[in-house]
């Protein structure tokens, strides 16, 4: 999830790398085989990313369905090299993966981060609907958005600039989770996930909800009371696959649990919920035997911490000390900086801690 919402870092640049940007572009214009490129949405003052020694490239794919989806591209301005590479499997919500310059917002400092990453190409893709790319992602469901990144991931082989041999995949909160799902069978050299998830979905919501219950102040004496109608209305619309909108006619007091109106929660459909309901991503990550770098905010009240420790010893069974589980101080759900487990609840954030970032960025530099 990303209901709450990827730092810069002179490091990332080599010596050498930057006097390369005089012999190539900062920001190239990519389009699709058919020529059918994507053209850019929003404020006309808005700048696109740019990078010393770094090309940006503004990339158009289709999707099954005809869609024009965005990929942001970056790669290190040099002719003729092929680079390991970091394919960004993003968040649940509608937010974009761009990350404009002047951005405050922790992830999109993340995403800067690694796109200036020395050495490193970078792929990142909007779901249908957000940013640049077509569709309504209010009304896509998880199916789909699975395939567009397998799609996209697939695309991607073909650029001349990626090393396959050397693809990573970053998942960030729900994409975390799901990663394993987007590599298809892809030789992985290694993940890094934040804030993910590995029980059923069904499971997380109950223990969300009991945290969001705590957080907010709820009766002490009251808690577990309400927690047997989140359970009823969970099992009815994650187990059942009852429409939420005939639970709360027969129920309606279970109305005032849900955020959302009856054919969304979190910005998106309920369908989409229901096929994460279907997955089993303990046997997905049962099955990976490469490098994890397994992150947990201490202040990430959305997604347990279980659930990443044991995201991290599933993959030690297959190759013991291949998976590293840390927890970040003073960290939230994705990446933000709080003083406090209810400063992170309420929103109040504190200045980004570069040292997040750095964490990151100096795995993938060990795992290259």
């Amino acid at each position: 999830m990303r209901s709450n919402r990827p730092l810069t870092a002179s490091f990332a640049v080599a010596l050498g790398v930057a006097a390369l940007a005089m012999l190539a572009p900062d920001v190239s214009r990519a389009s699709t085989s058919d020529g059918a490129a994507l053209p850019r949405k929003g404020p006309a003052a808005r700048k696109d990313e740019s990078y010393p020694g770094v090309v940006v490239r503004y990339e158009t794919i289709r999707d099954a369905k005809g869609q024009r989806l965005r990929l942001i591209v970056t790669h290190p301005a040099m002719q003729g090299a092929r680079f390991p590479t970091i394919f960004v499997v993003g968040w649940l919500s509608c937010d974009s993966v761009e990350a404009p310059p002047g951005s405050m917002d922790a992830s999109q400092l993340m995403l800067q981060s690694i796109a200036r990453l020395a050495g490193f190409a970078t792929i990142r893709m909007d779901k249908p609907g957000v940013g640049d790319s077509e569709g309504d992602c209010a009304a896509t469901d998880f199916v789909t958005e699975l395939d567009d990144y397998r799609q996209a991931l697939r695309e991607i082989a073909g650029y001349a600039f990626v090393d396959t041999s050397r693809i990573f995949l970053f998942g960030i909160s729900n994409g975390g989770g799901f990663a394993p799902l987007v590599a298809e069978g892809s030789a992985i050299r290694g993940y890094v996930v934040d804030g993910g998830w590995i029980k059923t979905w069904y499971e997380h919501m109950l223990e969300i909800e009991r945290r969001r219950l705590v957080l907010a102040g709820t009766s002490v004496s009251e808690i577990n009371s309400l927690m047997k109608s989140v359970a009823q209305l969970y099992s009815a619309y994650l187990l059942e696959r009852q429409p939420p909108g005939e639970i709360f006619a027969r129920r309606p007091e279970l109305q005032q649990l849900w955020q959302g109106d009856p054919e969304h929660q979190y910005g998106r459909p309920v369908t989409y919920y229901q096929q994460l309901q279907d997955l089993n991503l303990m046997a997905a990550w049962s099955q990976v035997k490469v490098p994890v770098l397994v992150l947990h905010g201490e202040f990430d009240w959305i997604m347990s911490r279980d659930d990443l420790e044991t995201l991290a010893s599933l993959v030690n069974r297959n190759r013991a000390g291949a998976a590293q589980f840390v927890e970040l101080p003073r960290t939230g759900h994705t990446f933000e900086h709080y003083l406090s487990m209810q400063a992170a609840f309420s929103g109040n954030v504190a200045p980004f801690d570069s040292a997040v970032a750095l964490r990151v960025t100096q795995w993938f530099e060990r795992h290259r």
